[in-house]
């Protein structure tokens, strides 16, 4: 009866930190909509950078030990070319993001279009952060439930930046403060479906949770590279200097645990 209740609570814990590796992102994107309900001019353009630049560690380091070196563990069976289902699902991810970039023209200023681009661009990452709670139900020791959280955070931390990005602009467009919130709340709900599609299809076909680890990483190393380093970049070393603190940090914490 005792060993019962232990299993009972373990399995309870598990799923309370799934379910809190679905959501946090989500509730990064809601935190930053609501920097259009409070007084002034928002979030100054230094802690911007020096945000952009810590996620972009964040996902970077993520991308390599959380992502795509287990991706190549799971296939040590093909021995030097260990490395083809990682790169495929890499050039994939990639090459979405690409495809979501020409389609909604994401460099238009359009609220409208940049609601839509975020949104989008908020499918990816919530699969990336549904692929890596997979590998960690999966028993795999490459891939840790503490390193998926870690990811989720990283993501959560990228996410405030980019829910301010939709609503105050969306605020400007005429829609009141309310109405500019619930759209910039609204843009991080494909995540947690986007994290509930990629564990479904991983609860499926496990044998495609390489390329799907490949596919995470290609997606989100298209996000550093397109969209975080280049907003990081300014007059001072904010940007640079957090992407190496949070680069720092998310490998120490995939090592760690």
């Amino acid at each position: 009866m005792f060993f019962a209740m232990q299993e009972m609570s373990g399995r309870r814990g598990i799923a309370v930190e799934v379910l809190a590796g679905i959501l946090i992102p989500f509730l990064g994107t809601a935190l930053g909509a609501a920097c259009v309900l409070l007084a002034g001019g928002g979030m100054s353009k230094r802690l911007q950078r020096a945000m952009m630049g810590f996620s972009a560690g964040v996902m970077t380091a993520a991308s390599v030990w959380s992502l795509l070196m287990p991706a190549m563990e799971m296939r040590g069976d093909l021995n030097e070319l260990a490395f083809l289902p990682a790169a495929a699902g890499m050039l994939l991810g990639a090459g979405f993001l690409y495809l979501v970039d020409r389609i909604t023209h994401i460099g238009e200023n359009s609220a409208g279009k940049l609601t839509l681009a975020v949104t989008l661009h908020n499918i990816p990452e919530g699969m990336a952060v549904g692929v890596a709670l997979a590998g960690a139900l999966s028993g795999r020791e490459s891939v840790t439930m503490a390193a998926a959280l870690a990811l989720s955070v990283g993501i959560a931390v990228q996410n405030i930046p980019e829910g301010a990005i939709v609503s105050m602009p969306v605020q400007l467009s005429g829609r009141g403060k309310a109405g500019a919130f619930r759209a910039g709340v609204l843009s991080g709900t494909v995540e947690p479906a986007g994290s509930v599609a990629a564990i479904l299809l991983w609860t499926l076909a496990e044998s495609i949770l390489p390329y799907m680890l490949g596919f995470a990483a290609g997606s989100m190393l298209y996000v550093v590279a397109e969209e975080l380093l280049p907003q990081a970049a300014g007059e001072d070393a904010a940007g640079p200097v957090n992407f190496l603190f949070g680069f720092l940090i998310m490998m120490a914490l995939d090592n760690l645990f």
